[in-house]
């Protein structure tokens, strides 16, 4: 049975845990050579040791980085240049969500929170940009539904993923045909995010599975569950895919129907 990523080879950042991870791993079962990035050298250790151990080390580089940090992110591309000599899918995954309101985000905050969901997308397309290119390659962006869903008690994180989003659309034109650029947008997945506000719940009695549900039901999610990373590179792996060959400049919902616009 032939596998969709055979012979090509993927970099995903904020690739140690969560949707990164799991898109990894998917990935890997496709048949590419995937390349990771994530910030925490011990965490990315252990989880290269784990997939090379599963699908063979010459299959999974990895290299301890910012994404804020374009040096490090241009040494990166020329390491997978140097090691797997193309790329074919560049997953941009990273950056967690800030809750503020208006009244209590701060200048600082402000700037940070933006330069962050921006140039996280911004350093890793420049530098793959070319190697991209000359594979008539894609990019997939993880962003939120906050871009077009706003939340009052996550302002900041939402006008940022707006933001993300308009450039992620002048993208899909600017370097067409060459290169296809799509998003998923997610809802509420499983993370470790949630994992620590589940850990710092009021009622320490609550079980996780109950307090999931609560959440699922408090935010009116249709599915009335959580998604699962897994879900969401399912996702990312169609729209990476030749078989998204004709879709650039959309955005694919993950999101348990929880969207409300049209």
């Amino acid at each position: 049975m032939s596998k969709t990523y055979q012979g090509l080879v993927a970099v995903v950042t904020g690739g140690s845990s969560g949707i990164g991870l799991a898109t990894t791993r998917r990935l890997l079962e496709e048949g590419a050579r995937v390349a990771i990035c994530a910030r925490t050298e011990e965490t990315l250790t252990k989880v290269t040791t784990d997939l090379s151990q599963e699908f063979g080390e010459q299959n999974i580089m990895a290299n301890a980085l910012s994404v804020l940090d374009e040096a490090a992110m241009n040494d990166f591309a020329n390491k997978v240049q140097t090691t797997f000599g193309r790329c074919d899918l560049l997953v941009n995954n990273a950056g967690q969500g800030l809750v503020s309101t208006f009244a209590n985000t701060t200048d600082e905050k402000w700037r940070a929170e933006f330069e962050l969901k921006m140039f996280s997308q911004i350093y890793p397309v420049r530098a793959f940009q070319n190697m991209l290119a000359e594979a008539n390659g894609s990019i997939v962006a993880v962003n939120s539904l906050l871009a077009y869903q706003p939340e009052p008690h996550m302002v900041c994180t939402s006008s940022a993923r707006a933001g993300v989003q308009n450039l992620l659309k002048s993208l899909s034109v600017e370097l067409a045909p060459a290169i296809r650029v799509n998003s998923i947008l997610i809802g509420l997945v499983d993370s470790a995010q949630w994992q620590r506000r589940f850990e710092a719940r009021e009622d320490q009695s609550q079980s996780r599975a109950a307090w999931y549900a609560a959440l699922a039901s408090q935010k009116k999610i249709p599915l009335q569950r959580l998604g699962l990373p897994e879900e969401a590179a399912e996702a990312i792996l169609f729209l990476g895919s030749r078989k998204a060959g004709y879709i650039t400049g959309a955005q694919l919902e993950v999101s348990g129907g929880l969207s409300r616009y049209i």
